[in-house]
């Protein structure tokens, strides 16, 4: 890969356009394969039954009668899962199991690799099917945001500081301006987690993907002092779960939301039943970037652990970072719930624990911290929430 040397010795890469691409697959990109499942199959809708009508005259009310029979069944529709959308987390929680017995200490939100008296956390992650909604909507400038959002938010559960991010970016036929405005976006979403973009790689296939689409993958890479990283370890009964919020679906999800949308009849045009703005507006406001805030927060003291929460929702994730034989207890309603995830599942019947499994329900990550810590991060002014407390047992119970 050539570089340009840019100021004193600072070498970026530029990106580099290849007919196509493999590459291996690295430890750090299963510690999140719940997220990597967004294969869709085919939803079958119920159809009406058909009845045979004999050569005689109906009257009025008969004929209602039978219209009537015919509907029956049809207008209370069974609930949607994200399993039947197409994403078995068990499976992918499955997977992780069995990569655990070949790499052992797999299965964080990041990879942690020694470097003298400090640890380098690496991540990756992508969008996953949000892309099929950046196609509908023609948004593709904060995509990129998400792409970012999505692999510096898990490596600073463990408190490292973002280094770099690098990007990659695959589609049929490069369209250039497309690709600026997708690139646009993770130079913001670098901006806003400090950290460099130091460079990418741009494939085009074609044949491999459809016309006008693309696909996206991110890395970063972040260092975290040994005596400053964030495990786990110390979390015991009675600490502090504090809920950071999300600005909506963030970008997990969204193989169930499709299904959603498909079944409400609704568009992306239309407006968010209740709101002021779209559909489209509401399920691509772009992931939170947590950097600067969870790391302002770490710097003060008693965080013990911390849970991105993504796929897998909080019942997954929470658990991820708690010492054996511990558990959460979630409050209900202690935080407002954005009115997108109630639209969701009204419009798509979801049970309230297929909810609270596949969305982050509007809290984007989860710190847990000592009493005294909890106490003055509420105080602070800046949006949190206490969400529940940690109990002994196993799992997220909800009260």
């Amino acid at each position: 890969m050539s570089t340009t040397t840019v100021g004193g010795n600072l070498e970026i890469p530029k990106y580099a356009i290849r007919p196509s691409c493999q590459k291996s697959y690295i430890s750090s990109f299963y510690a999140n394969t719940c997220k990597l499942f967004c294969l869709s199959r085919s939803y079958t809708t119920l159809s009406l039954t058909s009845r045979k009508v004999e050569n005689r005259k109906y009257s009025k009310n008969e004929i209602a009668c039978l219209v009537s029979s015919n509907l029956a069944g049809t207008t209370e529709q069974e609930g949607l899962t994200y399993k039947e959308a197409g994403v078995d987390i068990d499976a992918g929680s499955e997977l992780v199991r069995r990569i655990a017995k070949m790499a052992p200490g797999i299965g964080g939100f990041g990879g942690l690799f020694p470097l003298g008296d400090s640890y380098l956390v690496a991540g990756t992650d992508g969008v996953g099917t949000k892309l099929k909604l950046a196609f509908e909507t023609g948004i593709h400038d904060t995509i990129g945001i998400d792409l970012v959002a999505m692999s510096v938010n898990d490596i600073i559960t463990s408190g490292a500081k973002p280094l770099f991010f690098l990007d990659y970016f695959a589609t049929s036929h490069l369209d250039v301006d497309l690709a600026e405005k997708v690139i646009k976006g993770i130079v913001d979403g670098c901006q806003q987690s400090d950290c460099a973009l130091l460079g990418g790689e741009t494939a085009e296939m074609p044949d491999f993907y459809a016309n006008g689409e693309y696909d996206l993958s991110g890395f970063a890479v972040g260092i975290v002092e040994k005596e400053s990283v964030i495990n786990g370890k110390n979390i015991s009964v009675g600490d502090v779960l504090i809920g950071l919020p999300s600005s909506g679906v963030h970008s997990n999800g969204f193989s169930l939301v499709r299904r959603v949308l498909a079944r409400s009849g609704l568009s992306l045009k239309d407006k968010l039943p209740g709101e002021s703005i779209t559909l489209g507006e509401a399920l691509m406001a772009p992931t939170v970037i947590y950097v600067k805030q969870v790391l302002d927060i770490i710097s003060k003291g008693g965080i013990k652990g911390i849970a991105h929460i993504t796929g897998g929702g909080f019942t997954d994730n929470i658990p991820r970072v708690f010492p054996k034989d511990l558990g959460a207890l979630v409050y209900k309603d202690s935080w407002p719930v954005p009115p997108v995830f109630q639209w969701i599942q009204k419009a798509g019947t979801i049970e309230d624990a297929e909810m609270k499994r596949t969305f982050n329900m509007g809290i984007g990550m989860v710190l847990v911290a000592s009493k005294e810590a909890a106490e003055r991060i509420l105080n602070e002014g800046k949006t949190a929430y206490r969400i529940g407390e940690v109990i002994s047992g196993d799992g997220v119970s909800y009260r």
